[in-house]
């Protein structure tokens, strides 16, 4: 899988003398027309692929697969192609690290449009989370003006905009 881009949290300056854990991740692709399957979350005002943590003795399909059905509910997940890694540092909140370098491995997939009940965790129902079939021009500058104008903005929110403009680039071609 290529990778996609190395990004580093404003407040990351260094990784010497940090103690750092690895977080390895999912995300997922799913487009149909003119529309692709997000996630918005109200508490950050901010829309990102479905994805997330890849458990312990998972692979990365199944992983993908999971975390994109409990998060959205989708149904009949197919035709799984690489589309590359992004992997980022930053500042983690708990002490017994300093900083997360967190993994993410994107996958294209084909999906059935209809949606089938989700299951998402506490803390996503907390945030506000649903599935969303949005044009992805309208997600970017939704999330551009997010990053411009909120202060209540979450830490993943440069990477799920950066994904997205590749995404157009990918699907314009």
């Amino acid at each position: 899988m290529i990778a996609l881009k190395t990004h580093f949290h404003p407040d990351i300056k260094t990784l010497e003398h940090k103690t750092v854990f690895t977080r390895l991740a999912t995300r997922s692709i799913a487009i149909q027309e003119n529309s692709i399957l997000l996630m918005y979350t109200k508490r950050y005002d901010d829309y990102s692929l479905p994805g997330g943590g890849i458990d312990a003795n998972e692979d990365q399909i199944s992983g993908m697969k999971r975390e994109l059905n409990e998060e959205t509910g989708a149904q009949n997940i197919r035709d799984i192609k690489p589309f590359g890694i992004y992997e980022e540092y930053r500042p983690w909140y708990k002490p017994d690290f300093d900083v997360q370098h967190m993994i993410s491995y994107c996958f294209t997939c084909k999906i059935d449009k209809q949606l089938g009940n989700s299951s998402l965790e506490d803390y996503e129902q907390k945030n506000g989370m649903k599935a969303v079939w949005i044009n992805i021009h309208d997600a970017i500058k939704h999330n551009e003006n997010t990053i411009a104008t909120s202060t209540k903005k979450g830490m993943s929110i440069e990477r799920e905009t950066f994904l997205l403009k590749l995404i157009v680039e990918y699907i314009s071609k």
